[in-house]
């Protein structure tokens, strides 16, 4: 069974590696450029004009390799995994609609914001509906009404308070991707790191979950996931194709993915915490982008309430930059303190494995 995360892992990489190349022509031939804001770092004025929506490279190589892993072992998809990857797609669609209108309609901002809005909230409504249904053989549906940090605890906050919490997640995780997605390779290096750790979590929680008694090294540690292992599919299927995507997408970026990847990547950080009972975790796992995602909180609150700036500019990225950093620099320090936040974090997953111990 563990064929499966190595094909899929593989078949991204390799889809992506080669796929991206011929979108980028596709793109360049219909004349679909990057818009680049007059009041961003003047660096980033050379990057007008530069391909965008390239999220629609990794996002159809994730979902040809999930596919074709299943088709190669001979195994069937799960519902967890269909959901993960439609909460992907879904969020990838609203993303897209948003660049088209960018670059067809030349209007900066894209869609206008109720639309937006509006759009995450249908794809993550019905995602959170969905994934308290399907119950397998032991009554255990994708997600759980129960808060989680390295697995389920405390009370039943039930069906309604699931389907807001989960709104929070898939919106605040879509859109701190889209607001890292400002240097080239950061947002898709960042992103590999997370669905590294998530591979590794499901692989863990697999070998110890509560369905697999008779193999179990711990079984009062056990994990109370309805698929793990095919979660740790669907994460190596993204890593692989995301690792691929940041080939070209690195600096010189000969491609950006724009929001039809970030919203798409941040649904699928959201889709895999909730379906593996980590939710509160990937707030550490995904330190970077929580990061990115306050120091805009705090750079608006701020002038709002004082009318002073704390940082140059926001997101903190662009703060850097103006400081002097090169755009290199930046990216690969912002890798460094990711690294940091997902060992920090599968250090808390081990954790609280051994404590049970």
């Amino acid at each position: 069974m563990m064929k499966q995360i190595l094909f899929a892992g593989v078949i991204g990489l390799f889809l992506t590696l080669v796929g991206t190349p011929l979108l980028i022509k596709l793109l360049a031939r219909k004349g679909y450029g990057q818009y680049i804001r007059d009041d961003g770092p003047r660096e980033h004025a050379s990057k007008r004009g530069t391909p965008t929506m390239g999220g629609i490279a990794f996002i159809l190589a994730t979902i040809a390799a999930y596919f074709l892993s299943k088709l190669i072992t001979g195994y069937t998809p799960t519902f967890s995994g269909l959901l993960v990857l439609g909460l992907m797609g879904g969020m990838g669609l609203v993303g897209f609609l948003d660049d088209y209108i960018k670059i067809v309609k030349r209007r900066s901002l894209g869609l206008r914001a109720k639309a937006k809005m509006a759009g995450q909230l249908i794809v993550g409504i019905a995602f959170a509906v969905l994934a308290l249904q399907f119950p397998d053989v032991r009554d255990q549906t994708p997600a759980s009404t129960k808060l989680s940090f390295v697995q389920d605890f405390g009370w039943t906050i039930g069906p309604v308070l699931f389907v807001i919490w989960a709104l929070f997640m898939i919106l605040a995780m879509s859109n701190g991707v889209n607001l890292t997605d400002g240097l080239d390779g950061l947002a898709t290096g960042a992103s590999v790191l997370v669905f590294g750790a998530y591979t590794f979590i499901g692989v863990w929680q697999f070998q110890e979950s509560c369905a697999n008694t008779q193999t179990l090294t711990n079984p009062a540690a056990c994990y109370e996931v309805r698929d793990p292992l095919d979660l740790a599919i669907v994460a190596s299927a993204l890593m692989g194709a995301c690792l691929g995507f940041l080939w070209w997408n690195t600096s010189p970026a000969k491609i950006f993915m724009g929001d039809t990847g970030s919203l798409a990547l941040g649904g699928a950080l959201a889709g895999l915490a909730i379906c593996s009972r980590t939710e509160l975790l990937l707030a550490i796992l995904g330190g970077l982008f929580v990061l990115i995602t306050m120091s805009v909180v705090i750079q608006v609150g701020s002038f709002r309430l004082t009318g002073k700036r704390v940082f140059r500019m926001a997101p903190l990225q662009h703060h850097f930059e103006l400081k002097g950093w090169s755009e290199v620099l930046v990216v690969v320090r912002f890798w460094i303190i990711q690294g940091i936040c997902v060992i920090v974090g599968l250090g808390l997953f081990y954790a609280g494995w051994a404590a049970e111990k």
